[in-house]
């Protein structure tokens, strides 16, 4: 990771330096020509008047006019063609093209009274043409005062052709560039270092946070990891040590759920050894006092099989939905078959099941699943129930969902319990269950099977008056 940074780093502090070098030097080229082309522009205009006045197309003897011609020549190093209105060379300061015959575009547009600029960047040079103009005779003016403009009076003779080099130009550009170059040499010597430096910096935190989940990896500890130098890496800290914390409650209930599982299959097995054991230490014991040691046993029997069977249904309750047989299933009669098997066993503490179905209902679920679910909660109704009370069973439904309310007039949970009655063998009365056979898994399994369904489970409780446990389950099952 230091070094995509360090190359992030580089590659977005270089590259405007490089940019910035080549703006530099293109303004500064731009702009040198530019003030050349006005200079040229400037000197050739106060030449083509002298060409005028002096009648140099017509006597190109005169020295004085050669003189500045060359003097401007060799000051710009360049070339002046003088051209007459028959497109002959009248003058060539460099000698070889005089009283030859020049065509050209430039030439042909200054005729008609363009002047014309241009440069050559690859051959290194400023060109530009100006017309020669002379006023027209008396005779002239009179004749074309009604018909032209006061420049239309002026009649082209002739063009005056200058080209100047630009290599001192282009050699101040070459230095402008070495310097550039080694400005940029410098920069990135210094982006370079910066670079090497801020990763290190930048990376520092997160090698410190993958040396401390290195720690917590390889089990050296479990404490929290505490590196807070960037808001990211603390971003970054905050999530895995609550990810941690999790781990750290699933570790622990995990533990608390083995040592609870070896408790409770302990339990039964520790009373039967004792009733056992009294009746080998003791000689010709009475029928009656063996008869009830033999109930006893088979009571703890019975209750080590309902354990392994809550601990089996709960094992199958945590395997993926791809264990789940859905079927399209009648609630109502689902309901009334449970109800109808626990009805028995309520009436032995003359105990009320009430069913109210508001609507008949129809949904996919799994029936031996919801089933299981269904029976722990009107079992647990039944079981922490006072005689003489009731436990009420309804059923009802919208178009998206069906929602079944177990509710009895029993002995409540506290509201410090209510958060943990869905955890695995816990139990808020922990004799009095024992008394009534619990298991403390029903509604883990319970709360398992609906969960499996896509539901949800919410329970409401008063102490002394009550509780109520609202199931809602999608009448569709959405698969994952």
């Amino acid at each position: 990771m230091r070094f995509r940074i360090f190359l992030i780093i580089v590659i977005v502090s270089y590259i405007p330096a490089i940019l910035l070098r080549y703006g530099i030097l293109q303004n500064y080229e731009k702009r040198a020509v530019s003030l050349r082309t006005a200079e040229l522009e400037n000197q050739v205009m106060i030449l083509a008047d002298h060409l005028a006045n002096n009648n140099f197309l017509t006597d190109p003897a005169s020295e004085t006019v050669n003189a500045e011609l060359l003097q401007i020549s060799n000051l710009y190093d360049g070339r002046i063609i003088v051209i007459d209105g028959y497109n002959n060379i009248v003058k060539d300061t460099y000698g070889i093209s005089e009283g030859k015959t020049i065509i050209s575009r430039e030439v042909m547009e200054c005729f008609q009274g363009k002047n014309t600029s241009s440069y050559d960047k690859e051959n290194s040079f400023i060109e530009l043409t100006k017309p020669i103009l002379v006023s027209a005779s008396p005779e002239d003016e009179m004749f074309e005062e009604e018909e032209g403009t006061a420049e239309e009076k002026n009649k082209i003779t002739g063009v005056v052709l200058i080209s100047s080099s630009t290599d001192n130009i282009n050699a101040n550009i070459e230095e402008l560039g070495n310097r550039a170059s080694m400005m940029q040499t410098l920069i990135a010597l210094f982006v370079i270092v910066f670079a090497y430096l801020s990763s290190g910096l930048l990376v520092r935190p997160l090698n410190r946070v993958t040396a401390a989940i290195g720690d917590v990896k390889d089990g050296f500890t479990t404490d929290a990891i505490e590196v807070s130098d960037y808001l990211e890496t603390e971003h970054i800290i905050t999530a895995f040590n609550e990810l941690m914390g999790r781990m750290r409650i699933i570790d622990e209930s995990r533990q608390e759920f083995v040592s609870n599982v070896s408790h409770e299959l302990k339990t039964p097995i520790t009373s039967i050894k004792v009733l056992a054991d009294s009746l080998n230490s003791q000689e010709d014991v009475p029928v009656e006092l063996y008869r009830e040691f033999m109930v006893d046993i088979a009571d703890e029997i019975e209750r080590e099989n309902k354990i392994i069977n809550d601990l089996l249904s709960l094992v199958r309750m945590d395997k993926t939905s791809a264990d789940m047989n859905i079927e399209s299933v009648d609630i109502n009669a689902l309901l009334e078959r449970i109800l109808k098997r626990i009805r028995p066993i309520a009436a032995q503490k003359d105990i009320e099941v009430i069913f109210e179905s508001v609507r008949e209902v129809k949904a996919e679920v799994d029936e031996v699943k919801l089933t299981l679910a269904f029976s722990n909660l009107v079992e647990n109704g039944v079981k922490y129930n006072r005689e003489h009370g009731f436990v009420k069973v309804t059923l009802d439904s919208d178009h998206q969902f069906f929602t079944v309310t177990v509710e009895d007039n029993g002995i409540g949970i506290p509201d410090a319990e209510t958060d943990h009655i869905f955890e695995r063998f816990y139990r808020v009365d922990k004799s009095h269950s024992r008394e009534i056979g619990g298991t403390g898994l029903g509604l883990a399994i319970a709360r398992s099977a609906i969960i499996m369904h896509r539901g949800a489970i919410r329970v409401d409780s008063v102490e002394e008056k009550g509780t109520t446990f609202t199931v809602k389950i999608p009448l569709t099952y959405v698969y994952q």
